[in-house]
């Protein structure tokens, strides 16, 4: 069948980007779904910093690539061998698929699949190679198993969450990237308690998304840290009980803390803010990475904090989720009213609007921009 996507066919273009237009649209060929597969018609599909990091090229993606990673739709065709999953089927799509027989999914891990994982570096899907192929036959590369700034994806099953047709799109699309992973990090990296004392460094949809967590969580005090005073302003409206510029941030919590945050969760993906992070983590603390530096980054920590002061340094991936499980649990509470995720969304664009997008995204101006592809066509075999 063909299908619009948005291609990126070089890095490094310059700013702004809805004039240089990185990614184009185009009509590529979507072969059917094969064993174990699902092919889905995008409804929502959410504008995220690691789509914007192989756009620039400081996160490597073999080329060309069909980007978006982060998105919500319907099923519309079943590969074989698939029993648990109808046409017609409302789905939140993960960015990592897993095996379930590899040692990190059967320690209950799949957000560290081995199998998955290599799948995403190659752009291909779990079972091997690729659906997608331009106007001339050669291949387009999927990002991170979804491909999602299109109007249809074939996916893994294992990339695919059925949910409930009543929770909007606009809403599901967000739990699949920014809400796992910045959530994530608070309940399933972190643990954190009701007490807690919890800082969040950079407020993107990740982070504004930790601030959530932190908060349903009941941690207090929770600080926002950000140089945008919009996007503070937002982790106030979603329940921070402070929030400050970053050459701020150390005085404000001696002030509250006397010594630091229990938890302090980075969610820039910026070495600087890294080092900042382990500095406000008081004595027997944590800080969690969250965001996603280019490779070669590298950061300078005092080496006798970790002995001499007990602190920790995690990482976490996906925010240590189980998407099966944890999207079910994140729609639970945001029917209870204690995950507001439709706040996060700060616009809301067409499929041919996506480079002016991610111009919105680099310059710091968006949390988290929704793209809707469009209806399509009717799927005829």
């Amino acid at each position: 069948m063909k299908t619009q996507a948005a291609v990126l066919r070089a890095t490094g273009a310059g700013r702004p980007y809805n004039a240089s237009r990185p990614l184009n649209l185009e009509t590529l060929t979507l072969a059917p779904p094969r064993h174990g597969e699902l092919l889905v018609r995008i409804r929502t599909a959410g504008v995220c910093h690691s789509d914007l990091s192989v756009i620039t090229g400081s996160r490597v993606r073999p080329l060309p690539m069909a980007l978006g990673h982060e998105a919500a739709g319907v099923v519309a065709e079943i590969g074989p061998g698939v029993s648990d999953v109808a046409v017609g089927d409302h789905v939140v799509l993960a960015f990592v698929p897993s095996c379930g027989t590899c040692g990190y999914c059967e320690e209950g891990r799949p957000a560290l699949c081995s199998a998955g994982g290599a799948a995403n570096a190659a752009g291909d899907l779990l079972r091997g190679g690729g659906r997608l192929c331009d106007a001339s036959g050669a291949r387009i590369r999927h990002h991170l198993g979804v491909s999602g700034f299109a109007e249809y994806a074939v996916v893994d099953r294992s990339s695919a969450v059925v949910i409930d047709e009543d929770v909007p799109f606009d809403v599901a699309a967000v739990l699949g990237c920014a809400m796992l992973t910045g959530f994530g990090a608070v309940h399933n990296t972190a643990g954190v308690s009701a007490g807690d004392s919890v800082t969040v460094l950079g407020l993107g949809g990740v982070g504004q998304a930790a601030v959530l967590g932190a908060v349903s969580c009941g941690a207090s005090p929770v600080v926002a840290v950000d140089p945008v005073a919009g996007k503070r302003e937002l982790a106030l409206a979603l329940g921070a009980t402070h929030a400050c510029a970053p050459d701020e941030a150390d005085g404000l919590l001696r002030s509250l803390t006397g010594g630091g945050s229990r938890w302090v969760f980075e969610a820039a993906g910026v070495p600087v803010v890294m080092e900042q992070a382990f500095a406000l983590t008081r004595r027997g603390g944590t800080a969690v990475s969250v965001g996603l530096p280019p490779p070669d980054s590298r950061i300078s920590l005092p080496a006798l904090a970790f002995a001499g002061d007990a602190k920790t340094y995690a990482g976490s991936y996906m925010g240590s989720s189980v998407a099966q499980r944890d999207i079910p649990l994140m729609i639970g509470m945001w029917r209870e009213g204690r995950l507001p995720v439709e706040r996060l969304v700060s616009g809301v664009m067409p499929l041919d609007r996506i480079n002016t997008a991610f111009e919105e995204l680099a310059a710091g101006r968006a949390v988290r921009q929704l793209i809707h592809p469009g209806p399509g066509p009717e799927v005829t075999r």
